[in-house]
């Protein structure tokens, strides 16, 4: 929080974006893929159908009853999804292996992907539980999908042999975790470097998704950022609430700094 407040500073003081003090932009708008929980297949569909009709273009959905249940389930909450959100959209799905009872295996996660590939699902998201390296990396060059994960990592060090080794398709350190604006942009050089794609773990605040916004802009191959929906924690903590654009896309603040204005009143209701 310090780092990425001194970031803010530093672009109020320059009166620059914080995206442009990063090394300049590569763009000024960035997709937001809707982020949310998964639940049973009918249920499901209608959320998504009904954050499909605020304009979002990208969708993930994760953790709920998914590997939890059987193979069957899953591939029917995937179908689900897919048929809601579109041909067009792009659909991410997260095992969300994080978990502390997370029972599934490498082998899971291959025929899993497997199954994905049909629905074409972007990537699969912690398929495996995140301290298995072995089987990350045995998973990234057996999938038709690619792997990404990554955001219970801390300190650009413990990224170090999970990009070497190439266990990711694409990388996802979280700022608000891994040490804020200034870590983060060192994992995304590190990911560069090793042919690995840098997209932020979102699920935090509306700072966390100022701060993505302006490090997506500021790299070459991020052009995707994490939106939570539904949470107060986003969309009630600025003044003057997130707006897409007419193509699904969020516009990255132009102001100083972070961009944002803080709604005083709503960060002293949900402190």
């Amino acid at each position: 929080g310090i780092d990425i407040a001194m970031w803010d500073i530093l672009g109020k003081a320059t009166r620059q974006p914080v995206g442009r003090l990063l090394g300049g932009r590569y763009r000024d708008r960035v997709r937001p893929y809707a982020s949310l929980l998964m639940c049973e297949p009918r249920v499901l569909a209608e959320h998504l159908l009904a954050i499909k009709s605020q304009g979002f273009r990208a969708f993930k959905i994760g953790w709920g009853p998914f590997g939890r249940q059987s193979f069957a389930s899953d591939e029917a909450i995937v179908r689900a999804a897919r048929e809601a959100v579109g041909p067009d959209s792009l659909l991410m799905i997260d095992a969300g292996a994080s978990d502390a009872f997370w029972r599934q295996d490498y082998k899971w996660a291959v025929r899993t992907a497997r199954m994905l590939a049909d629905y074409d699902v972007y990537w699969f998201e912690e398929p495996v539980p995140p301290d298995n390296l072995h089987d990350y990396v045995l998973l990234r060059n057996h999938s038709p999908v690619p792997i990404a994960g990554g955001e219970v990592l801390t300190r650009r060090q413990s990224f170090t042999p999970w990009l070497q080794q190439r266990a990711f398709d694409i990388v996802q350190p979280d700022v608000t975790k891994v040490g804020g604006i200034s870590e983060e942009r060192r994992i995304a050089w590190m990911a560069e470097e090793c042919g690995i794609r840098f997209i932020p773990h979102g699920w935090n605040t509306a700072l966390g998704l100022a701060s993505d916004l302006h490090l997506a802009s500021a790299c070459r191959n991020t052009d995707l950022v994490e939106y939570l929906t539904g949470s107060p924690f986003i969309d009630d903590l600025v003044e003057g609430r997130w707006k897409l654009d007419s193509e699904g896309m969020l516009p990255v603040p132009e102001g100083a700094g972070l961009g944002i204005s803080l709604n005083m009143d709503a960060v002293e209701k949900h402190t």
